[in-house]
């Protein structure tokens, strides 16, 4: 079938449109973590230099012009940065694509590095050192000169402020911890929604299955001999060593499309049911629970009576509470009657066209009992261990059948079940890695915030512990402004996550977007990694010398 080649950019666009938008998200949230971090750094570098920056002043320099100065180092840090992370990206891009590909062959959407990528890299890193280094360097030269100047080094400014009161870097701490949140809540929500995926009932056996596809119509095969042909390489393959059970279908069964229409004598043709062509001991091999009657067997063939099995949801939908067993089933071609099939069986509801989706009524039919006539056929083999070691043979099997005949699609059950839920999969792995680098990003800049205020307030601890004040009385006054810096960055991201769950509604599965677990849990692991962040300045605070303290202010 002939189509226009715009038809697949445009379904790779509508399939990872929403996941790269998630990882733009994602990226810009790092972005301004790391910025915070580093426009920290300048603070904590501009509070340090406030001598110099007042000796410069006092010499005549304008601060224009040393505003200047700093923003220029500010700038070509964060080029020297986006240099950098220029070359991650070669290999960042490669494990994406491999991410995404999830082990197909077939996968066609390959990014690339060029120079408008470069070009949005550079000015990205240009706006973000401006940006970001624009408040450090105006607060590094808001000085007053002559009481900088008769400053100590641990007489600076801010030492004898309250361990209460809120600067600028503790406002992008706080703000640090808010958009950590976010991306807890997003890895929470998303690692769920796997879990959810993959706890899903199949009705079927995942384990130990292989699966490969032929079309041997395409090879020059036609109806009746492709039946036979099908037939004979089932009976071929059932005799490998290790192989326990074998069948086909004329799709995957977890991925099948909507089939020909079928319904009851006298009723009009249901468009919720479900056709799925099937071979000999189809259900055992995927060993789908019989309810009642029996199977299609080896005597289900062209000449003998057509026949059907069909699941649960069938038999509720069709027949409500009438036995289904001896009843008839019409299959049509166009307006047509096609073909008669008698009813002989029921079985257990198996997962049919996906894991999100309602199981549909589904009728199995015999594939070799006329209309529809065999096409391209999905082989399934139980095997004893893993099937992957299994591929040789089968290769080699099917070569000797029809060397014309190729072998595709070939994988595991489990691996086109992950196929499925492979954008859930990408999710859970790029949120769950982005909200731990974010959380890691947030308690260092925290770390570094509480440990430079510890070192610039170390002779008002030493004066408060040489008065009496004990150690866990130092530890506890310094996680408390810790907790205070965590619950307002609380304050702003929890709001917002359940403002924003809206926007992932869509992706979720077996649970709410604002689901009260993952808010919850995102929030006990922040607090936990904030007060385990700041516990180590604060113990080494405890443990100041009160006399070496004194002598030092």
């Amino acid at each position: 079938m002939v189509k226009e080649g715009a038809a697949g950019l445009d379904s790779l666009r509508r399939q990872y449109s929403k996941l790269l938008f998630v990882l733009l998200a994602l990226v810009g949230l790092i972005l301004a973590l790391a910025c915070a971090n580093v426009a920290n750094l300048l603070l904590a570098r501009g509070a340090a230099r406030r001598r110099e920056m007042a000796l410069r002043l006092s010499l005549g320099a304008g601060r224009f012009r040393v505003v200047r100065q700093l923003l220029t180092e500010s700038v070509l840090l964060a080029l020297s940065g986006g240099a950098l992370g220029a070359l991650f990206a070669v290999w960042g891009i490669r494990f994406l694509t491999l991410l995404l590909a999830n082990g197909r062959t077939t996968f066609t959407l390959h990014a690339q590095l060029n120079w408008h990528v470069l070009g949005a890299a550079a000015a990205v890193s240009l706006l973000a050192g401006v940006l970001f280094g624009l408040a450090p360097a105006m607060q590094s030269t808001r000085v007053d000169v002559i009481p900088a100047l008769k400053e100590t080094r641990a007489g600076q400014t801010g030492a004898r402020h309250s361990f209460w009161r809120f600067s600028l870097s503790d406002v992008l701490v706080a703000g640090q911890i808010a958009i950590s949140l976010l991306m807890l809540v997003a890895a929470g929500i998303f690692v769920k929604t796997l879990s959810n995926l993959q706890s899903v009932e199949l009705g079927f056996n995942r384990e130990n299955v292989l699966l490969f596809e032929l079309n041997a119509r395409q090879a020059g095969h036609k109806a009746p001999e492709i039946s036979a042909f099908y037939g004979d390489l089932r009976k071929r393959l059932s005799e490998i060593p290790g192989v326990r059970n074998v069948s086909f279908s004329n799709r995957f069964l977890i991925t099948a499309g909507y089939g020909h229409p079928v319904s009851v004598p006298g009723a009009p043709s249901n468009p919720a049911n479900r056709l799925l062509a099937v071979g000999p001991a189809f259900f055992t091999t995927m060993q789908i629970p019989i309810l009642a009657g029996r199977e299609i067997q080896e005597s289900d063939r062209r000449g003998s009576p057509a026949v059907a099995v069909i699941n649960e949801r069938f038999a509720k939908a069709n027949f409500g509470g009438r036995n289904p067993l001896g009843q008839h089933l019409t299959l049509w071609k166009g307006k047509e009657a096609a073909r008669d099939m008698e009813v002989i069986g029921v079985s257990k509801d198996a997962r049919y066209g996906g894991l999100k989706r309602e199981i549909p009524p589904v009728a199995y039919i015999a594939y070799d009992q006329g209309y529809p006539e065999p096409d391209r056929m999905v082989y399934e083999l139980r095997t004893a261990g893993d099937p992957l070691t299994y591929v040789n043979s089968v290769r080699e099997i099917v070569h000797q059948a029809d060397s014309r005949v190729p072998v595709a699609k070939l994988k595991t059950q489990v691996a086109d079940i992950d196929e499925t839920i492979n954008q859930e999969i990408v999710f859970a792995r790029l949120c769950t890695g982005f909200a731990i680098l974010g959380l890691t990003i947030a308690c260092v800049g925290l770390y570094g915030t509480v440990a430079y205020n510890v070192a610039r307030r170390t002779g008002e601890i030493g004066i408060r512990m040489a008065l009496g004040a004990q150690r866990s009385a130092m530890v506890w006054m310094i996680l408390r402004n810790v907790l205070v810096l965590a619950a307002v960055g609380l304050a702003i991201s929890v709001p917002a996550a359940l403002a924003t769950s809206k926007l992932v509604e869509s992706f979720v599965f077996g649970m709410k977007p604002n689901d009260p677990m993952a808010l919850t849990l995102a929030v006990v692991i922040l607090l936990a990694a904030a007060l385990l962040a700041g516990y180590a300045p604060a113990r080494r605070a405890s443990r100041i010398d009160p006399m070496i303290a004194v002598r030092h202010e």
